[in-house]
């Protein structure tokens, strides 16, 4: 009697704990929702006032084909100095300002206006210059369950977004001016560092890796790259971190501000 009293009481016990740590894990899920939710909400409201200093220009005329993007990078700068491009991709919320810091650490949580941020925001890799010198150009965006920032970059892999043949021209503007990228090749993998190389000894060996990260694709976007193009990466993790959603395209024009 005694020894079932007993084994009782440690089932009681064991009970007891078990429902104390699932309440902990409770309350400290709804923390990370909670704090999830008003860093995605301060995300959304910088953007906003980022929109003020983005005008787009339609064509006037027949002969003038292309949208422009008119970014005050000045006024743009005076809040955050690591401010260096706009990127925007048809058909996904891709629609940002990019910035550049020391590291390729400190964007993924840190925001635009500089505020600890678990969403963080889109920029560039440290290693490029971002003067028409880089080889390959790689912006980096967190893939986030709400769609902004690089959260709908997965959409390069629907079969939908690749059939529009509009989504497969990327802008990317810089003080020196705007430049379109055609899309050659988009794919998910697991992480590594080879798709992300910015330093090529020669234009073979660029020839070389733009022939491997072409063989890629999930997609035939029958764009020819050769070792003396240069190339746009965007790149955003999915499947919770496990795997990589890449695109790139090679710049096929630019168009100078006067």
């Amino acid at each position: 009697m005694a020894k079932r009293r007993l084994k009782k009481k440690y089932k009681v016990i064991l009970i007891s704990i078990f429902s104390i740590i699932c309440l902990i894990g409770l309350i400290y899920s709804l923390i990370n929702i909670i704090n999830w939710k008003k860093d995605v909400d301060e995300n959304n409201n910088i953007q906003e006032k980022i929109e003020d200093n983005i005008t787009v220009v339609e064509p006037i005329n027949e002969e003038e084909t292309k949208v422009k993007y008119d970014i005050d990078f000045k006024t743009l700068k005076e809040t955050n100095k690591d401010t260096i491009a706009y990127v925007k991709v048809n058909n996904t919320n891709i629609d940002y300002v990019v910035v550049k810091g020391s590291n390729n650490s400190y964007y993924l949580n840190h925001n635009f206006e500089k505020n600890w941020n678990i969403a963080g925001w889109i920029f560039g890799d440290y290693h490029n210059k971002f003067d028409e010198s880089d080889k390959n150009l790689i912006i980096y965006g967190h893939n986030t369950k709400d769609g902004s920032m690089f959260g709908t970059l997965k959409k390069i892999l629907d079969k939908d977004w690749y059939e529009n043949e509009e989504n497969h021209i990327v802008v990317l503007v810089t003080e020196n001016g705007q430049y379109e990228y055609q899309v050659f090749s988009s794919y998910s993998i697991t992480p590594e560092d080879y798709y992300i190389n910015t330093i090529f000894k020669d234009n073979n060996e660029f020839d070389g890796f733009v022939k491997k990260i072409k063989s890629r694709t999930v997609y035939n976007y029958n764009v020819e790259v050769t070792g003396e193009d240069k190339i746009l990466t965007l790149s955003s993790c999915i499947g919770d971190g496990k795997k990589r959603v890449v695109l790139h395209a090679k710049l096929i024009g630019k168009v100078d501000f006067e």
